[in-house]
């Protein structure tokens, strides 16, 4: 009997190809490959809204455009310009921002208008522009792997900043049972019918965790039903602490430091998954003792 063939989705590997060991710098597999299937991401986090909800009330408030980084498929970008804002949209990955290129081209001309895709690096990148908000949303730094690749994304964020600009970003908070799972061990799903491939597939993930590196590699794992080869997609993402992004921050000029939870004006407790974090570069020789008292203020994002 003929086994049935799968067709394998952009930045597919095949199971158990990477171990967290093989990941971790920017710009390799695990940072691209779910970034390379625009229809599978797209169907993943459609039901996604409060993020986007956040970041186009935030942009409400600023007069002047904004630099999103990580702008992806457009999940914000297209909000922020229906909104009326003006967007330099950029991303280094090149399917989604055909993607979302794509998506533009069925927009009025107004909206297309306010948007400007780039393609680039958020530790390189250098638009020679200055913006009063720049935003990094769902966790884009967190593929930020080390303090280097950080403090680099920090210094071009301070380039493209005007001198009352803020920036604002997002990222999942960890938490000590989620990076404690067994390697071995998969978390199933309802199956669904993969969008790119058309088959019916049963979906998994496993987990990894390097706590020196602080990264955790999920493997996002689909088997057809049909009998084909199964394949997985990998995704790493570095685990920011709270007070590890406090630090970074503060030692590279950044004050006014908020943090609050989940898309809301609260501040974060025990329970926050998505932790936002509003910040702004200070003039050098200001840093430091005013972003630090901020933190035990009300935060200044409690008005939106």
């Amino acid at each position: 009997m003929t086994r049935a063939k799968s067709r394998r989705p952009p930045g597919a590997v095949r199971p158990g190809a990477l171990g967290v060991d093989d990941v971790g710098r920017a710009g390799d597999a695990a940072t691209l490959a779910h970034y390379a299937d625009p229809t599978y991401y797209e169907l993943a986090y459609r039901a996604r809204q409060a993020d986007v909800d956040y970041y186009v009330k935030l942009a409400s408030a600023v007069r002047g455009p904004v630099l999103e980084y990580g702008a992806g498929s457009g999940r914000v970008t297209l909000a922020l310009a229906r909104s009326g804002r003006r967007v330099v949209a950029t991303d280094l990955s090149a399917p989604m921002l055909e993607r979302l290129r794509a998506a533009l081209a069925d927009e009025p001309p107004a909206v297309r208008r306010r948007v400007e895709l780039v393609r680039g690096d958020m530790r390189t990148l250098r638009l020679e522009r200055r913006f009063p908000l720049v935003i990094a949303a769902f966790n884009t730094v967190m593929h930020l792997y080390d303090r280097v690749d950080f403090e680099a994304f920090l210094a071009r964020v301070r380039e493209h900043s005007t001198a009352r600009g803020r920036l604002v970003f997002d990222v999942a908070v960890p938490h000590g049972e989620d990076l404690a799972r067994d390697p071995e061990r998969r978390y199933g799903a309802p199956r669904f019918r993969h969008p790119t491939t058309g088959e019916l597939v049963r979906y998994a993930e496993r987990f990894e965790y390097d706590p020196v590196r602080q990264l955790l590699l999920v493997h996002l794992e689909f088997t057809p039903e049909g009998g084909g080869a199964p394949w997985s997609v990998p995704l790493v993402h570095r685990q920011w602490f709270p007070r590890e992004l406090e630090a970074l921050l503060y030692y590279a000029g950044f004050g006014d430091i908020a943090f609050t939870a989940d898309f809301t004006a609260a501040p974060p407790d025990q329970t926050v998954d998505s932790l936002v974090v509003t910040c702004r570069p200070l003039p050098r020789g200001r840093a430091g003792i005013r972003g630090a008292r901020r933190l035990r203020a009300r935060p200044r994002v409690s008005s939106l």
